[in-house]
């Protein structure tokens, strides 16, 4: 049984909310007690959600448009998020993107926007959440949806891969993961850094080749949920640094 008591009523915002994982993770988080913002371009698919909820549980979930790749997005929703809150405890930066091609052929403008999604997108926001939560001298908690493709570039041979920025901005988020470990630490903040890496899950991402191939051995968007909930629950002495989830069965 998970221990999430001392996080009730306390305010947590999940980055690319409206699906998949962020989904799953917005629920259990309300479940829990939290008081949700939820951020997401999907408005449409956010107030979805927010209707999905038992009556009792909606007003804990606050809807909001953001679009992680834009400064200007992040800056207005996290301001808003601050005003009305007063504060951050924990950030869930999930949002995320993948386009298939190559890196020697593609638009770069195609791989930027994947740079700015994955990996800028997660810094302006850990950035913001961390000034609010050193600033109230809360125990905090900053979770990162890495990825195995972040430890490993998986191989395609003998097809054409497809993966292109994907794997390196994921590798970004693993060393970027030990540099706030670093940094929280040496700012003398109770500031915790989790970085969760999955390996194949049930989402939107997943091409219908992939899932045609793998669709009985992906992880479903709620078992990566239940991996945030259990870095949550530890004692406030305990940081779970990265957890590796993979579908029994999976060969990557």
């Amino acid at each position: 049984m998970v221990n999430m008591e001392r996080w009730l009523n306390k305010v947590a915002v999940v980055t690319g909310a409206s699906s998949g994982i962020g989904a799953a993770t917005t629920k259990n988080l309300i479940k829990a007690g939290f008081q949700v913002i939820g951020l997401a371009r999907r408005i449409d698919r956010l107030n979805e959600l927010k209707s999905q909820l038992p009556s009792d549980k909606r007003q804990q979930l606050t809807v909001t448009h953001c679009d992680v790749s834009c400064t200007e997005s992040v800056d207005k929703a996290f301001s808003e998020i601050l005003e009305k809150f007063g504060g951050i405890d924990v950030l869930i930066n999930n949002a995320g993107c993948a386009i298939g091609g190559q890196l020697c052929t593609m638009d770069t403008k195609v791989l930027e926007k994947v740079l700015q999604t994955n990996v800028m997108g997660v810094v302006r926001c850990t950035q913001i959440a961390f000034k609010s939560m050193k600033e109230r001298d809360v125990n905090g908690h900053i979770i990162i949806m890495n990825s195995v493709g972040g430890h490993k570039v998986l191989t395609a041979l003998p097809r054409l891969p497809v993966s292109n920025i994907y794997s390196p901005t994921k590798y970004a988020l693993t060393a970027m993961s030990d540099i706030y470990r670093q940094e929280f630490a040496a700012f003398k903040t109770k500031i915790k850094i989790t970085s969760i890496s999955p390996g194949l899950v049930d989402t939107e991402m997943v091409n219908e080749k992939v899932r045609q191939r793998h669709d009985k051995c992906m992880l479903d968007p709620h078992d990566v949920a239940h991996a945030i909930l259990y870095a949550l629950s530890t004692p406030v002495d305990v940081q779970v640094h990265e957890i590796i989830i993979r579908p029994l069965g999976e060969i990557f």
